[in-house]
């Protein structure tokens, strides 16, 4: 794995923690950047990178000195930073979710086109072991026909977690979806297909007047490829995250996937065949009161030095980025808030 490349750290919060360990570990990190300044010097010691208060004054200072920018500021910034980066002539890393609207992210999709730069959207659950089995016995056929999808999502996510943050405001948190949930949404595109058909109800029950979303959804769906499915989603799990799973029922098994971050294989009826001597999978993220989503950022950045040393093929690109949203969109505009 090459040394060579260079990377600059947009947005110093809590996860591009774990994207300065990952492109320390493989690569070069040269530069990091957040509005508030101590949090960029503080990133920037630790790594032995430059920091930057402003993203334009690092694009314009550091141009020719870094070869990717990983975008980790909040969501509703990820389109910006993202074509910023990209017209400065680097490749880009995009956390989840891509954007906050559909046209945010043909806007990114466009720019690294024109750029012709490579656009990594991090979905990293996608490299969860028991996720990246049943994925690999869907494409074979070994399911069949895909009848039918049941995605529960139920997670705590309390007061202080939003308190003094921008998660929980519309414009740069965008939805309980979004922030939470969007790696969800992203398999069952991934694995089953594309949404055509969205109904249900959303409602916000235990977070009136700490975020301006909603916090539980049920959610019908209909994909193209005549399958059905359902979305139960929630961050008012009691005290602590309970279960994300994913529970497929074909023409020829039956296979669900669970634990609290898809992480475990708890049953699998298939005809002729079982999925065995699955290796561990990582950890989940860690933020301290809360715990997110499996921590498969090494994964991520292995495959991005892969592809573009020219020796591997995009995990996540900009179009199925784009999917996620548009799903995400379709709920939100079609589900009934009560």
């Amino acid at each position: 794995m090459s040394k060579s490349l260079r990377f600059a750290i947009v947005g110093c919060g809590r996860i591009a923690q774990r994207h300065a360990e990952h492109i320390f570990r493989l690569a070069k990190l040269v530069a990091v950047c957040d509005i508030e300044a101590d949090k960029a010097r503080a990133l920037g010691d630790k790594y032995g990178a430059r920091p930057y208060a402003d993203i334009d004054e690092l694009l314009r200072r550091e141009s020719g000195e870094i070869d990717v920018v990983s975008v980790c500021s909040p969501n509703g910034l990820h389109a910006v930073h993202s074509i910023k980066a990209l017209r400065a002539g680097v490749h880009v890393l995009c956390e989840k979710p891509m954007a906050l609207s559909v046209q945010d992210c043909g806007d990114m999709i466009n720019a690294a086109e024109r750029a012709n730069k490579r656009l990594f959207i991090v979905k990293q659950n996608r490299f969860n072991p028991p996720v990246a089995a049943v994925k690999k016995i869907i494409d074979e056929g070994r399911l069949g026909r895909i009848y039918s999808v049941q995605l529960s999502c139920f997670w705590n996510r309390n007061e202080a977690y939003y308190k003094n943050s921008w998660k929980g405001t519309k414009a740069l948190d965008g939805g309980t979806l979004y922030t939470q949930f969007s790696h969800f949404i992203d398999l069952l595109y991934w694995m089953v297909g594309d949404v055509k058909e969205v109904s249900g109800f959303t409602g916000n029950m235990g977070h009136e007047g700490v975020i301006e979303f909603e916090d539980n959804g049920v959610i019908t769906l209909k994909f193209y490829n005549g399958a059905i499915g359902t979305v139960n989603y929630t961050v008012n799990s009691y005290q602590k995250n309970m279960e994300g799973s994913l529970t497929i029922f074909g023409e020829k098994g039956t296979i669900k996937i669970g634990g609290q971050y898809l992480n475990e294989l708890e049953y699998q009826n298939i005809d002729g065949y079982k999925i065995e001597n699955l290796p561990p999978g990582n950890p989940p993220n860690n933020y301290g009161q809360y715990q997110g989503s499996m921590s498969n950022h090494d994964k991520v950045y292995e495959n991005l030095l892969e592809v573009l040393n020219g020796n591997g093929i995009i995990a996540t690109n900009g179009f199925e980025g784009l999917k996620t949203v548009e799903i995400i969109d379709k709920i939100y505009s079609n589900a009934k808030q009560v």
